[in-house]
């Protein structure tokens, strides 16, 4: 699950707020979105990390253009739905999908009789679990896509209504994307219900209890490790980075041109001085943005990868830079340690959700877009 950091929902534990207010753990793909994946026009750069001071002080700033090349869409913790599509198409089950993106994890049943309070504009409807999991599946995935998806979205979001806790005492989950979308029986096909049912009552544990079960849009090859994407969360054995080949296409890849006038105006109060750029910090094992530095010249201020993603609109924190002057393009270093277009790690496989054996592992290319060419309903 997983908002785009445009939405700039928050953390849905009440532990964490500040930064995270800036990107979410779930993700709603809007409608108009084109595509697999955003378009890089839609998408707002990241800062290359130490931006060139020569030409900012003689006033190049505006002559000079900042590229992003990026990968992804969404916070990248939990299960990528773009991913899910191509194992899916690959021929895996949901429940060898659900062990590869929620390491270690296992398939149990929730409560009988569970209830999920929903808070739908300013009124909390009590609504049976298993008719709140078909009012969300049909929003948060395409229909059209093959029911081992469908089946794996059902768990993922079933269990997420039981660990969700969004409004503590008064309500379990949002009815959009600061939780996961709720449309209710409007909302509902036949294909997703069939998926809800396949798996009914079925959600994801881990050592005997409910999992939260992020998910979001694409991840462009890897996921994240969940205390790298979101600033505060403490380390979790089932939400840890694990490579994800069928969601590494040339889709999944998008580039912006970004002029340096432009980004310092959108980062304006972070620095004092003059803009001078960023530095990037470290960067998880996807390899997103964990931390930069954003530099002026009489002070500089450290912030994490999602605030920075969230001041400047980006799609994900996986991103590098480069600075054109000119025909002149410049790749920029940051002090991360990692290798513009190192590989995503390549984890042992996980154990099969409930059955305790070895998911098999993909042997053909990256699965391409879904045929039905489907978007969410929302």
């Amino acid at each position: 699950m997983g908002p785009p950091i445009l939405d700039r929902d928050r953390l849905p534990d009440a532990g964490l707020t500040g930064e995270q207010d800036l990107i979410g753990p779930t993700y709603h793909r809007p409608s108009a979105r084109p595509g697999g994946l955003r378009r890089a026009g839609r998408c707002r750069g990241v800062l290359a990390a130490t931006l060139s001071i020569l030409g900012l002080l003689a006033g190049s700033a505006n002559a000079s253009t900042l590229i992003i090349e990026g990968a992804g869409d969404g916070h990248g913790v939990g299960m990528s739905q773009e991913g899910a599509l191509g194992y899916a198409q690959h021929g895996w089950s949901y429940t060898e999908i659900l062990a590869h993106y929620y390491t270690g994890t296992t398939l149990g049943q929730a409560p009988a009789g569970t209830i999920v309070r929903v808070l739908v504009g300013s009124k909390v409807k009590q609504v049976p679990l298993e008719r709140y999991v078909r009012g969300v599946v049909a929003a948060e995935m395409p229909s059209g896509w093959p029911l081992a998806a469908l089946e794996a979205q059902a768990v993922a979001s079933r269990t997420y209504a039981l660990t969700d806790h969004a409004g503590g005492s008064r309500f379990d989950v949002y009815s959009d994307t600061r939780s996961q979308v709720y449309r209710g029986v409007a909302a509902e096909t036949s294909a997703t219900n069939a998926a809800v049912a396949a798996t009914a009552g079925q959600i994801v544990l881990y050592a005997g209890r409910p999992a939260i079960t992020y998910f979001f849009a694409s991840s462009g090859g890897a996921t994240e490790d969940v205390e790298n994407a979101f600033p505060g969360a403490e380390p979790e054995p089932w939400l840890k980075g694990v490579a994800d080949p069928y969601d590494a296409g040339p889709a999944t890849k998008w580039t912006v041109d970004y002029s340096l006038a432009k980004a310092a105006r959108l980062l304006t109060g972070l620095y004092r001085g003059s803009f001078i750029g960023i530095e990037v910090l470290k960067r998880g094992v996807s390899p997103r943005i964990v931390s930069a530095r954003v530099m002026g010249s009489r002070e500089a201020t450290v912030i994490s990868g999602p605030e920075l993603a969230g001041r400047l609109g980006l799609s994900s924190t996986w991103a590098y830079f480069s600075i054109r002057n000119g025909s002149v393009v410049t790749p920029e270093a940051d002090h991360s340690g990692q290798t513009r277009g190192q590989s995503p790690p390549t984890p042992e496989p996980a154990p099969l959700g409930g059955q305790g054996g070895v998911a098999p592992q993909p042997s053909q290319s990256p699965a391409a877009a879904s045929s039905s060419g489907g978007t969410p309903s929302a």
